[in-house]
């Protein structure tokens, strides 16, 4: 079986396959050698994502010698853009405070490592945010005229998530610092202020795929899927699946 890569998070995990997502880029890239498998769950928060781990991978997916699926390369765990909804806005009930997320980012890391020793697990932080954009775009009425979401909150668990990686000995991707190195990263990156654009996906997947390769995980190192067509004798060609 081709080994996986699983994309763990919340909306923009979920959209990531869409065209020009950093999901379907990772998928393009590791095409023949790795399977990308999605697991986005939009609106999700870390205390939701802890509480549905095991649903999410189920103990059937473990790996090991009883015939089970072998263990992912890498999960991605892209959470906390919804745990930084303020407490007193429209988005209060996906408010999580940011000690119970940086300890529900410890949960998910540990019960992963447990579950898979090998497998390299991946935080990203989540993006900046454009208040503005976030006023324009509200999925739900708003009756404060207020953003449900401001940059510095973002920035707070941001940090956290960051932390996070530092003390459980795992690469992370800070991407509300890289994107906010383009001085247009609103309008860039992001497309109603939370949301990636095509050009704010391409900045997810180049950076994942850095962290990948750095961790061990690049297609020099991956075997193909069964023979390529330019290794299969035309005179001959079974002779390839032998």
């Amino acid at each position: 079986m081709r080994p996986k890569i699983y994309l763990f998070g919340d909306s923009i995990t979920e959209e990531s396959f869409r065209d020009g997502g950093w999901g379907a880029s990772l998928a393009n890239l590791f095409s023949r050698t790795v399977d990308v498998v999605l697991r986005g769950y939009s609106g999700y928060n870390s205390r939701w994502a802890l509480k549905v781990l095991d649903r999410v991978f189920p103990e059937a997916e473990s790996g090991g010698s009883d015939g089970a699926s072998p263990p992912p390369l890498a999960v991605t765990v892209f959470f906390g853009a919804n745990d930084a909804c303020l407490p007193d806005r429209y988005a209060a009930f996906q408010h999580v405070p940011v000690d119970e997320y940086k300890q529900n980012l410890h949960s998910i890391v540990s019960s992963l490592k447990k579950r898979w020793p090998k497998t390299l697990i991946l935080l990203i932080t989540p993006p900046p945010i454009d208040e503005d954009e976030r006023l324009r775009h509200p999925y739900a009425e708003n009756p404060s005229g207020l953003p449900e979401r401001t940059n510095e909150a973002a920035g707070a668990f941001a940090k956290a998530c960051v932390e996070t990686a530092g003390e459980c000995g795992i690469p992370v991707v800070d991407l509300w610092t890289r994107m906010q190195q383009d001085p247009d990263w609103r309008k860039a990156y992001l497309r109603d202020g939370l949301h990636l654009t095509q050009d704010g996906n391409k900045v997810v997947f180049e950076e994942v795929v850095k962290k990948l390769n750095v961790g061990g995980l690049s297609l020099e190192k991956l075997t193909v899927d069964l023979p390529l067509l330019a290794d299969i004798d035309h005179g001959d060609p079974l002779k390839a699946f032998q």
